[in-house]
């Protein structure tokens, strides 16, 4: 009797020295928080201090270089938006070009290599995804020859069709990946109803593959707007560079001139921020293999 009050006393204490699920959680919580916006904080540095210098003349640059100083120079957006709209067109049709070329590719590919039986089958699935072993360095010499051969430098193909070959293997591998995901009683409840082959491509696979359609194409506007060498060393014709060779032209024999140039940086980056930020969770759902939410 002695024993079970003494348990049901030490029991008792050890309760009441720990603090409630509820508390223990909110303090979890808590740190993470902390945490999570130390992090943030870390991260977006960089980006506080290209809007800082993007609203700064030359002289408040080199006097606060890293406080922000007034008078706020928000002209220098005008003049920035107006030296790169060329360029951030021309990227913007390459863009959309190469994603029409990859997306139609590599959704063709990944559709046959997942879902039909065919001799070979893994040994070319196997040659694509040893191209990915394949630096982009390597290449860049042969096909520059290979473009200047075909006669395509200074034209708008040479900045089309290389974003497209080396974004189909990604694009075949995710597609691939994917579309094995969709349950196989789907097609064949089509087939009994009748659909052939086009009609399962058409009406089946291709609205159940847009998540990773989604993440394709964002992957391909990331490769596009970051592409810097290969536009400079094949485009001399001004109309036709891409906003990343457009902004060196902030930087003259007469001087930087450097809220512009970092105004024109934000503005360049803006089409990326804006499309991950509205379309984040199918590019999440697209890496994945599933439907927005289903992870």
């Amino acid at each position: 009797m002695t024993s079970i009050t003494l348990d049901a006393t030490s029991s008792t204490a050890t309760t009441a020295a720990l603090p409630p699920a509820p508390k223990r959680r909110r303090s979890r919580q808590t740190g993470i928080y902390i945490a999570l916006t130390v992090l943030a904080t870390i991260g977006l540095l960089p980006y506080l201090f290209v809007f800082g210098t993007s609203l700064k003349s030359n002289e408040q640059f080199a006097k606060d270089y890293w406080l922000p100083s007034w008078p706020l120079h928000l002209e220098n957006y005008g003049t920035a938006w107006g030296q790169i709209q060329p360029y951030m067109i021309t990227s913007l049709v390459v863009a959309a070009a190469s994603i029409v070329g990859i997306v139609a590719l590599s959704l063709l590919a990944g559709f046959v290599l997942a879902r039909f039986e065919f001799p070979g089958r893994t040994f070319f699935f196997t040659l694509v995804i040893a191209l990915m072993m394949v630096p982009g360095i390597a290449s860049l010499i042969p096909l520059f020859v290979m473009m200047r051969d075909l006669g395509m430098l200074n034209t708008i193909w040479v900045l089309i069709i290389p974003h497209i070959a080396a974004g189909s293997v990604l694009g075949t591998i995710l597609m691939k990946t994917f579309i094995e995901g969709i349950p196989q009683e789907i097609f064949d409840a089509a087939r009994i109803d009748g659909a052939g082959t086009a009609r399962l491509f058409r009406s089946i696979m291709m609205p159940l593959s847009l998540p990773v359609i989604g993440t394709v194409s964002l992957i391909t506007v990331i490769g596009v707007w970051n592409d810097f060498f290969w536009p400079l060393l094949t485009i001399t014709q001004n109309e036709l560079k891409t906003v990343s060779v457009g902004l060196i032209f902030f930087q003259g024999q007469a001087g930087t001139d450097y809220g512009p140039m970092f105004a024109g940086y934000l503005l360049a980056s803006l089409p990326l921020l804006l499309l991950f930020t509205f379309l984040s969770k199918y590019f999440l759902a697209g890496v994945q293999g599933g439907l927005p939410g289903s992870h």
